[in-house]
């Protein structure tokens, strides 16, 4: 049976025009969750910020294997070995890992996957046709693919459960010299290492899946008949640890305990790297983290006003899409726009945020956006000189010139205008 499938659909113009106007809600709320997340991420940005400055004057280094009563309730610096004594156990297949922070099952299964290609080509009145390539490949997912979705269905079903999912095991409590670690610390624990299972450790006689064959390959059990030619629905499982490591640490001593500290700013620090890493680079690690995350959520909050505004201006496109030239210079236009809008949205509402927290900053970003949009009117009005001027060559060549009116005047900018136009 054949793995691809071409499937041609027309729509008519009406139904462009009623999901491009349902597209538009949708862009209204996308632009107004653009606004919130903007003004939210430069808040948190200020108060890490703070938070950080606050906490590097007051941290105290202190020896990891003794607990001094000076320190209780301090931001203290330590570095050592995190450890535990526990034995991690999965009773499913039977595997005792002693000494490890963390143990990992990780189940994947041989399934089907479809991938779609379209293609769409315009027609006069507004009506496209459509044309969709489905394509089936064979892969190994961690997650479940359904496949009562697919086009075809028919010759590629996949199972519609996984008879045994991945699963974490977590020591309960690991140490750093006489330190216990908090549950957030070690969760951030996660350099996790390949476990062989060896064919001394390769045990089987408990192990109840489906009454399926289960073999070793290559230190992992394999759930099926050959690894080589595998089929669908068969398993593969390997097993991950996390070993004992040396750390380094900022956190808040509390009696034996490191939990998060929380500032005079507000904010808690909690922070760690794997070596031994001086307290200096760690909150200079943690401030560039913080720059990094704050322009992250700024792109996507950007992209967010950006693809909003699109939807929202697509309305413009279907309407001027009878004519097909007409609508790609409409898209082009509206896409123009409505990145130029979207870059000056995203500026003011930064802008406020930061008068809201620094008002200095705030100041500056919304003169950057004025610029912005001085520099798009400047443009249009020396286009629109361009064109005045032109008028009397084109009288030379035998054309009667016209007469400008009052009302047609075009304000050249001055010097001092240009100027000002200089970031």
């Amino acid at each position: 049976m054949s793995n691809s499938y071409t499937v041609a659909t027309q729509k008519l113009w009406g139904g462009h025009l009623k999901n491009a106007l349902f597209a538009a809600v949708v862009g209204f709320f996308l632009c107004w969750g653009a606004f919130v997340l903007l003004f939210w991420n430069e808040g948190r940005a200020v108060l890490r910020a703070q938070t950080l400055e606050g906490g590097v004057r007051i941290v105290m280094p202190i020896n990891a294997n003794q607990i001094s009563s000076l320190y209780e309730g301090k931001l203290v610096y330590l570095s050592g070995k995190a450890t535990t004594d526990e034995t991690l156990i999965d009773d499913m297949f039977g595997v005792t890992v002693p000494n490890v922070i963390k143990l990992q099952r990780v189940v994947e299964m041989y399934q089907w996957q479809e991938i779609q290609q379209s293609e769409t080509r315009e027609k006069w009145g507004g009506d496209t046709e459509t044309v969709t390539t489905y394509s089936y490949h064979k892969i190994w997912s961690k997650n479940l693919i359904e496949s009562n979705h697919f086009n075809q269905s028919q010759g590629h079903v996949n199972p519609s459960f996984l008879p045994v999912e991945g699963s974490i095991f977590i020591a309960e409590q690991v140490t750093i010299g006489k330190f216990t670690l908090s549950s957030n610390l070690v969760g951030n624990l996660n350099n996790y290492q390949h476990l062989p299972i060896s064919a001394e450790t390769f045990d089987t006689s408990q192990i109840k899946l489906l009454d399926k064959k289960i073999r070793l390959n290559y230190g992992n059990y394999y759930v099926g008949e050959n690894p080589v030619h595998p089929q669908i629905g068969e398993l593969r499982i390997k097993f991950e640890v996390v070993l004992p490591t040396i750390i380094s640490i900022v956190a808040k001593q509390s009696e034996s305990y490191l939990t998060a500290y929380t500032t005079e700013a507000g904010g808690d620090i909690e922070l760690f790297e794997y070596g031994v890493v001086d307290v200096q680079t760690l909150f200079k690690h943690a401030q560039w983290n913080n720059i990094v995350v704050t322009w992250i959520l700024r792109l996507v909050g950007f992209a967010m006003m950006f693809l909003g505004l699109l939807m929202i201006f697509g309305v413009l496109g279907i309407l001027a899409v009878v004519i097909p030239v007409l609508g790609y210079i409409v898209g082009l236009i509206s896409s123009f726009m409505a990145f130029i809008l979207a870059l000056v949205l995203s500026l003011i509402t930064i802008a406020f945020a930061w008068l809201f927290y620094r008002p200095l900053l705030g100041i500056i970003f919304i003169f950057i956006a004025l610029e912005l949009l001085f520099l798009v009117k400047w443009e249009r009005q020396s286009q629109s000189t361009q064109n005045i001027n032109d008028e009397p060559k084109q009288s030379e060549s035998g054309l009667k010139p016209q007469k400008l009116s009052l009302a047609s005047e075009v304000v050249i900018p001055q010097k001092d205008d240009l100027e000002a136009t200089k970031f």
